[in-house]
């Protein structure tokens, strides 16, 4: 889910510094290996910055109890997840790790590795054809590499668990992994006094929803993956096209006609087709984590009994970022997520109160059932749509 959300946002500020310099003449070492990001680099950066923080050396047999007891959570929160929505998984849920900040670091790098081929592919085919780069040979290379390690730096220290299903890898891929970020997690429950038992099993509600909304449904894995590879495509052909040279042309008019638009500050150099798709991912992202934040609050309103505490502690701590670190979100990207969390959830909810959880539902039944973004802000227009569907499907 992470690895999705925030590739377009480095996306688009690859497509940056990739079109400062177009028409640069590639060094001898990128002719040779030509790629956008040193991963090693990347991977230097993101460690350094994500531990050293709160991480402690534990032994093996305390990281298999901390894992047996996080399994037993996302096992307890399968069923309650599936006896609130109705909704069945096809199988268990078994792969479930406790990682160290920099163990996050690894696994989530191997994501945005795998995502971003495709541009580096397309990357390599123009240096090899035309002996030419876009990013501006090594400096390119560190500038995009420190952009990657600095954004799962951050967020290695700020995530506590995670719904991880291999988006755009080459082997089908039915089960997902749960990781849980054992440092962060104990970080916030000495801050704000919460109990250990309570706000694991909490997080673990959110986690096992977001597999819940993929293994149940195979073809929102699917459509995710059409999206990213639509949008890493038409990035592609702006970057690494015929028309490359000109591409800094192309972008100049592009943000004279979409300043105009309104949109994320990411958006401006987007074409509309970009636009388009870009705008089709946020809306999906936004439902599936606003439908995981409405069960995770529904449900734990029900079975824990620190519920409301644990819910202002997330307020407060979402209150706490100082200018600096709401800067750094706003340039990375980050601020579109955080977004998803608020727009989706209250779509979610307020269709549950206008109808119930099965209609609600529907979403999950194919991509002509899913919320466009003007939906998800405004839940009455997709509860209308439903309705006009429903009517045309009744029997005469």
């Amino acid at each position: 889910m992470l690895g999705a959300g925030l590739a377009l946002g480095v996306a688009a500020g690859a497509a940056w510094v990739t079109g400062k310099a177009l028409g640069e003449r590639a060094s001898r070492d990128e002719a040779q290996n030509p790629r956008l990001i040193n991963w090693e680099w990347a991977r230097t950066i993101a460690r350094r910055a994500a531990t050293g923080i709160g991480d402690s050396e534990t032994s093996a047999e305390e990281e298999e109890r901390a894992r047996r007891e996080y399994a037993a959570l996302v096992e307890r929160s399968a069923g309650l997840v599936s006896r609130y929505t109705g909704i069945e998984l096809p199988a268990p849920l078994t792969q479930v790790y406790v990682f160290d900040r920099g163990e996050w670091v690894d696994a989530n790098l191997a994501q945005f590795e795998m995502l971003f081929e495709p541009l580096d592919e397309a990357y390599a085919g123009v240096v090899a054809r035309t002996r030419r780069s876009g990013p501006v040979g090594v400096m390119g290379q560190v500038v995009l590499s420190g952009q990657v390690g600095v954004l799962l730096g951050y967020l290695a220290r700020r995530v506590l668990g995670q719904y991880d299903l291999s988006l755009l890898g080459r082997e089908p891929v039915t089960e997902g992994r749960l990781y849980f970020v054992q440092a962060n997690l104990q970080a916030m429950e000495e801050r704000y006094n919460l109990p250990a038992d309570e706000f694991r099993a909490w997080i673990a509600l959110h986690e096992v929803t977001h597999a819940f909304e993929f293994e149940a449904h195979p073809w929102v894995r699917a459509y995710m993956n059409d999206l990213l590879t639509s949008y890493l495509r038409l990035l592609s052909d702006d970057l690494f096209g015929d028309r490359a040279e000109s591409v800094l042309g192309v972008w100049l008019g592009r943000i004279r006609e979409n300043l105009s638009d309104g949109g994320h500050f990411l958006e401006v150099m987007m074409s509309r087709d970009q636009r388009d798709v870009f705008r089709r991912m946020q809306a999906l992202m936004a439902l599936m984590e606003g439908y995981s934040n409405h069960v995770m609050n529904n449900v734990g309103a029900q079975h824990l009994k620190d519920h409301q505490m644990l819910k202002q502690s997330f307020e407060a701590r979402a209150k706490s970022r100082g200018p600096a670190e709401q800067l750094f979100i706003r340039l990375t990207g980050l601020d579109i997520k955080l977004e998803q969390y608020v727009l989706g959830e209250r779509f979610c909810q307020q269709v549950v109160d206008a109808r119930d959880i099965t209609f609600l539902n529907r979403v999950w039944d194919s991509p002509a059932h899913l919320p466009t973004m003007e939906e998800i802000q405004e839940p009455a227009r997709w509860l209308e749509r439903q309705s006009a569907i429903a009517s045309l499907s009744l029997p005469e």
